[in-house]
Formats: C-alpha cells, structure tokens, sequence
C-alpha cells in the first residue's frame, strides 16, 4: 500500500473514532488546511522589520556564548573573558530592544496585538513535518 494511501486511510479512521462535538473542529481545521496558501505580500518596510525581529548571533558566536556562561557559573572565567561575556550581553540586550520596538511597529502596521502578532510569527517559523 503506497504511503499516501495508508495516511489516509489511517486519518479516516481516526476521524471516524471522534464523538461529534470534536468532529466539528476537525473539520473546521481540515478546511483550512485544504485552503490554498496566499500569497505573501510584505511591504519593504515589513520586511526590513522583519529582519530585524528575527536577527540572531551566528552560530559560532551563540555556541562560545553558551561557554562563556556555563564557565562563569563555575567561577571559571578570565577577566578578558568575562569581559567578552559582558560585552556579548550587552549586545544581546540590544538585539532585543530592536526586536521589541520592530515587534511593535508590525504590530502598529498590520493592526494586530502583540500576542497575536507574535503567534503568527512563531508558526512562521516553525518547520512543518505535514505529509
């Protein structure tokens, strides 16, 4: 039996096995799933924000971070380092004064909450393991 046919299937079963008062919620969810994606218009300046709102350190950068305050917990630290780690907190507080006052702004633009505006962002980016 091909995959597709067994998700199916399975997923008919499962929705047979529900009482009614889930099954209209189901359904509800079936039908937006079954909608066609839109289109994503975001104006320049949406898009400038949202850069903003999801800028990170590198990799390299977050791991040595990680080092830094897992060695200053222990009292392990360097002067040197621990002014590295300072200066890295410094930076993180920062990024996240930018990313409020962006969060904001967006939220101003797309007339929205910031609660709402941050759901919609976290299922932005939140991989998808749909079949």
């Amino acid at each position: 039996m091909a995959p597709a046919t067994d998700i199916h299937q399975k997923a008919i079963a499962l929705i047979g096995q529900l009482p009614q008062d889930k099954l209209i919620a189901v359904v509800q969810l079936l039908e937006f799933l079954a909608q066609p994606p839109q289109p994503s218009t975001v104006s320049p300046q949406e898009a400038q924000l949202l850069e903003v709102i999801d800028n990170h350190l590198p990799e390299d950068e977050q791991v040595h971070l990680n080092r830094l305050r897992d060695r200053c917990e222990w009292g392990e630290l360097s002067e040197a380092e621990y002014q590295q780690l300072i200066g890295y907190e410094d930076l993180l507080e920062e990024k996240r004064v930018k990313r409020l006052e962006a969060l904001i702004q967006l939220a101003q633009i797309r007339n929205i909450d910031l609660i709402r505006l941050n759901q919609q962002l976290q299922l932005k980016s939140q991989p998808s393991h749909a079949v």
